[in-house]
């Protein structure tokens, strides 16, 4: 990933924010992208505040897509399916990382997972086959993300058909000071934007700030259990 442009689509909310800071400070290029690309050069800004020599621009949801590797979809569940067919072109042969979660409003704390299994899935029929999706980053606390130099106690599921592209995505999650673990076939994100729905019910009955998900009795790809 060395030398490669990250884009964030969606990275003036929460969540993408919160990497777009994460990975500039550890000194990957990123490029933020929104439909008002004023808002994106804003939240570009903002960012380069709090790192002075950060790599790091803000622009339109196209000119993100076609400037980076690899492109990271964080934008609200209502926008998915027209934000993948905004950059459709712009994001052939490259790595999608969809952070969606299909939240359904009000209930966003009860399961309610698309007809094609998750979102993930989803974005893999409107792109095709020469788009490689991965999903990651669900159950990942934005609260706790935006404070960079907070320690998350929480893993990334990494789940994807492509081996090499998930391992992509465990470096950048690694970049970004988490945790990331191989979670098998993109099929299988539909249990991470399931979990995401526990656990935003699981902050409210518990009264957690940000609740977070480890998995335990591993022997980890990077040394640790």
């Amino acid at each position: 990933m060395a030398g490669d442009k990250i884009a964030i689509l969606g990275g003036t909310g929460a969540m993408g924010g919160a990497l777009a800071l994460r990975w500039a400070k550890a000194g990957l290029a990123v490029v933020i992208g929104s439909r008002a690309p004023r808002r994106a050069e804003e939240a570009a800004r903002a960012i380069l505040e709090k790192v002075p020599h950060a790599a790091i621009a803000g622009g339109g949801l196209d000119a993100a897509a076609r400037a980076a590797a690899v492109v990271v979809l964080a934008v609200p569940y209502p926008a998915h399916r027209a934000t993948l067919e905004a950059v459709h072109a712009a994001v052939q042969g490259k790595i999608l990382v969809d952070v969606t979660v299909p939240l359904e409003l009000p209930r966003v704390a009860r399961v309610a997972l698309p007809p094609e299994g998750s979102a993930a899935v989803a974005a893999q029929g409107i792109l095709g086959p020469d788009v490689r999706v991965v999903a990651a980053f669900e159950t990942v606390p934005a609260r706790l993300l935006a404070l960079p130099d907070a320690a998350i106690d929480s893993d990334v599921l990494v789940c994807g058909d492509d081996k090499d592209a998930r391992e992509t995505v465990i470096a950048l999650a690694r970049a970004a000071g988490l945790s990331a673990l191989h979670g098998g076939a993109l099929a299988n994100a539909a249990a991470a934007e399931a979990l995401a729905c526990v656990q935003i019910f699981f902050n409210g009955r518990y009264r957690a700030p940000a609740s977070g998900l480890r998995f335990t009795g591993l022997a980890r790809d990077d040394g640790s259990a």
